[in-house]
């Protein structure tokens, strides 16, 4: 691809924008299940040869993660763009997993699915919202300090190194 054409492709027109903005978040349910699988798998498939095998949302169980009711979709025009699941704890709200298609990646859909589950933590009365990143995800490590989390440790679990973060939020 000439580097032309390369760096056009990387401009965000206002359509491309307006496009990530005007999705429509709603619960997963079991239909949704393979699509949200393959769309986890493309958003992590750049971190496995960094980390040496699939993280763990390339290997859930996305037909059991639909059924307790913590999992989302952000769809555009009938397409699955987004993926958000979460595990609901008694005083905070657990993101497992936020992926983004590759088609609208940089515009902002994965924002918006942080704040909802921020919104879902605020509507259940929960003050906090925590989730955790690969440490090899330096992408991930940078990027939700800006979303206003802070870091609250390091740890490593069945060999994966992970830091963990949290953003308090309005009860």
């Amino acid at each position: 691809m000439p580097s032309g054409s390369r760096r056009a492709s990387l401009v965000m027109s206002r359509a491309d924008l307006d496009a990530a903005k005007n999705v429509n978040i709603r619960r997963a349910v079991d239909r949704d299940a393979e699509a949200m699988m393959r769309l986890t798998r493309d958003a992590y498939q750049r971190y496995v040869e960094r980390i040496g095998r699939e993280p763990a949302p390339m290997v859930a169980d996305y037909t059991q993660l639909c059924e307790p009711a913590c999992a989302w979709v952000a769809e555009h025009e009938g397409r699955i763009v987004g993926v958000l699941v979460c595990e609901w704890a008694p005083d905070h709200l657990l993101i497992e997993n936020v992926a983004v298609h590759e088609s609208v990646r940089g515009r902002g859909l994965g924002i918006r699915l942080l704040q909802w589950a921020e919104q879902q933590a605020q509507a259940a009365g929960v003050r906090q919202v925590r989730l955790y990143t690969n440490a090899a995800m330096h992408e991930n490590v940078a990027y939700y300090p800006r979303r206003g989390f802070r870091e609250t440790h390091r740890t490593e679990q069945d060999g994966r190194r992970l830091v963990f973060f949290a953003k308090d939020v309005e009860a």
